[in-house]
């Protein structure tokens, strides 16, 4: 019996012992690492023994990471809701043009009525990309759209300058797969075009280096520095109502004494030519015959 009970009071002075060793141990492995310099193998261990006694640093690690996904999940509600803004913003822009283009329509199929006109279709064409650019000919450009998709020699080309389609050229050559387009400013370039005030009309030239005119205008046609030019209606191969450009000066014509010629800044530059709609060719009508 007195064996029984000092074997007991053995274990409980083990027990003790061990339990005033383990902190005692902890604190001194606490101290050592403490005074140890904070780099490579020692920093490793002190993070993974504070992961391990320590509770809190658990909880304020997982706490951390949850926060860092909420976060992530915020902003990419909220980069999807903006986004979604900005489209409604444009379907709505879309259908406001759509409603001024068919009022618009309208009102042309009005007046072309009452006028005895005939009548202006919606331009049909493919849009292409300039692919190879002479070096000997600036103002003549390849393009990767051909008979293949539509293209044909004589089709009236456009391109995009300042937020605003203008001429650009006309195709003079095509194959299956690519076509040739003689560009405003080229020497060999023709069209038949009118001036925004007034009925006037003339042929548009291109110059190479020198600057585009407008040829055989009458003296007494009003033109002023900025006047916008638009192919005529008369053309044989423009359809009417493209943008040319502006009214840069005006002057007599040396050769035609009774006939002013006008310089004109093409809208379209022959440089920034990247990209173009080339038309589907209409039927021709009768009027000026542009060379080409």
């Amino acid at each position: 019996m007195i064996s029984g009970r000092k074997a007991t009071k053995r274990q409980i002075s083990l027990i003790n012992k061990r339990r005033f060793l383990i902190p005692v141990s902890f604190l001194l492995l606490s101290f050592v690492l403490m005074i140890l310099p904070l780099e490579g193998f020692v920093t490793s261990v002190k993070t993974l023994l504070s992961y391990v006694f320590i509770p809190q640093v658990r909880l304020a690690h997982g706490t951390v990471k949850y926060a860092e996904g909420v976060h992530q999940t915020v902003r990419e509600l909220l980069d999807a809701h903006e986004e979604n803004h900005r489209l409604k913003q444009q379907i709505e822009m879309s259908r406001l043009l759509t409603t001024q283009a068919e009022t618009v329509f309208k009102e042309n199929e009005r007046l072309t009525a009452a006028l005895n006109l005939q009548p202006v279709t919606p331009w049909k064409g493919v849009w292409a990309k300039v692919a190879y650019r002479e070096p000997s000919q600036w103002n003549t450009v390849i393009i990767d759209k051909g008979t293949a998709d539509g293209v044909e020699e004589r089709s009236a080309v456009l391109s995009v300058e300042q937020g605003q389609e203008g001429l650009a050229g006309i195709v003079v050559e095509a194959t299956e797969n690519t076509a040739k387009v003689l560009l405003v400013r080229d020497e060999d370039f023709s069209a038949a075009v009118t001036l925004e005030q007034g009925q006037e009309e003339g042929l548009l030239v291109g110059g190479g280096s020198q600057a585009v005119q407008i040829k055989y205008l009458p003296l007494v046609a009003q033109i002023a520095k900025g006047d916008r030019v638009f192919t005529s209606s008369t053309s044989s191969i423009f359809p009417a109502g493209i943008l040319v450009g502006n009214v840069r000066s005006v002057r007599n014509d040396a050769s035609f004494p009774t006939a002013q010629t006008v310089e004109v800044d093409p809208l379209v530059r022959s440089s920034a030519v990247k990209e173009v709609f080339v038309i589907y060719r209409q039927q021709e009508q009768t009027g000026y015959v542009e060379s080409v």
